[in-house]
């Protein structure tokens, strides 16, 4: 079984990361969940996207972005001008964290303790792929990588230097699909218009 802080800072590749993560017994969550589902792409993306947890399609299929917030969030990279293969998409947490209800697993936010447990794998992820460019999406993201006073409403779209990268807040995907039907376009469009600053980012 692994440890995260004890393994992570000794991993030197992304195969290997991936491999250690799948043991991973940092927290509670993965008595539950399946395996730690770790980041997917290149090392070397010129960006990286962050967002909170996998969802019940993601922990199923082992991959990050892969259920409607994930295809939504392919959309709006087209639509934002950014070639999906040249990015690397993970999630400050890596395991599902749920509750069941019936036959049906509900998300539940991630709590402070679960960021911290992951966020060794998270810096591993930083630095093996070492982008210049990083787009946090969403609140649990924000506060991961900003401090728990973070707040996606006060800096979305804005540009901020941190630890030598840029980086860009926007919201999750996951909210354009859970807001009101008659405001979705509105906010896809507004998603959209935050991932044209990450893109004008790139150098």
């Amino acid at each position: 079984m692994t440890d995260p802080a004890t393994i992570a800072p000794e991993v030197t590749d992304l195969d290997a990361l991936r491999a250690a993560a799948k043991d991973c017994t940092g927290c509670e969550l993965h008595e539950c969940a399946g395996p730690a589902v770790v980041g997917a792409g290149s090392a070397g993306a010129w960006l990286m996207l962050v967002g909170e947890q996998p969802g019940d399609q993601e922990d199923k299929a082992g991959e990050p972005f892969v259920g409607p917030a994930g295809k939504l969030l392919d959309r709006a990279l087209e639509q934002a001008g950014i070639e999906r293969d040249t990015v690397y998409v993970t999630n400050a947490v890596k395991h599902f964290r749920f509750e069941q209800r019936g036959k049906r697993r509900i998300h539940k936010t991630p709590a402070v303790g679960h960021i911290r447990a992951c966020r060794p794998w998270l810096d591993a992820e930083l630095r093996i792929v070492d982008p210049p460019v990083v787009g946090v999406l969403g609140g649990v993201a924000g506060k991961a990588l900003l401090g728990p006073k973070f707040k996606i409403t006060e800096h979305r779209g804005e540009v901020l230097e941190w630890e030598g990268r840029v980086l860009v807040p926007t919201v999750h995907p996951s909210s354009v699909l859970r807001g009101e039907p008659e405001r979705r376009e509105e906010a896809f469009d507004a998603l959209v218009a935050d991932l044209k600053v990450v893109a004008a980012q790139r150098r």
